[in-house]
């Protein structure tokens, strides 16, 4: 293996790899301990009422690229009114009877606002859509939210932010 005067660096190479090592796995472990801490889940459910729907044929009648909706309601928890959200989507597919749009919605509610955006074929019942963002309380928030009985009075969404 080596000669005698080898064998004495060889170690202390070793030796050093180890600690370098070891000093490593701390760091990671602690760094991962300070994220942990930062990031925190908050979880919410709303209803969706008094749905606005308003859709715009653009281009040739019947769906067509570009084709717009646009959408309010009022968001409520609880029976209580906590906010308001609208959007708009855009008909960026048709595929024979699959519509694909692409749709942005704001959430207003009493501590800030929330984006949000995805893509929605006009056959779900239900839609994820990735939080692009927020102001206020949810400053710099990300997450999904999802949406049931889409378009229908029992329309819902769940929120998990986070932060």
């Amino acid at each position: 293996m080596g000669n005698s005067n080898t064998r004495p660096m060889l170690l202390k190479f070793a030796a050093l790899s180890l600690v370098t090592a070891a000093v490593g796995v701390f760091a990671v472990g602690s760094a991962d301990a300070d994220t942990s801490k930062k990031n925190r889940v908050e979880v919410f459910e709303l209803q969706l009422k008094d749905l606005e729907y308003k859709p715009i044929d653009l281009g040739p009648a019947g769906p067509s690229l570009g084709d717009m909706s646009a959408y309010c309601a009022t968001a409520v928890e609880n029976g209580r009114k906590v906010g308001y959200g609208a959007g708009t989507a855009q008909v960026v597919h048709v595929e024979g009877r699959k519509i694909t749009s692409q749709a942005v919605i704001t959430l207003e509610l009493e501590r800030g606002s929330l984006t949000m955006q995805s893509l929605r074929t006009n056959e779900a019942s239900t839609l994820d859509m990735a939080i692009t963002g927020g102001t206020g309380a949810f400053n710099g928030a990300r997450g999904t939210v999802r949406y049931w009985d889409i378009a229908t009075p029992k329309e819902r969404m769940r929120v998990e932010i986070l932060h």
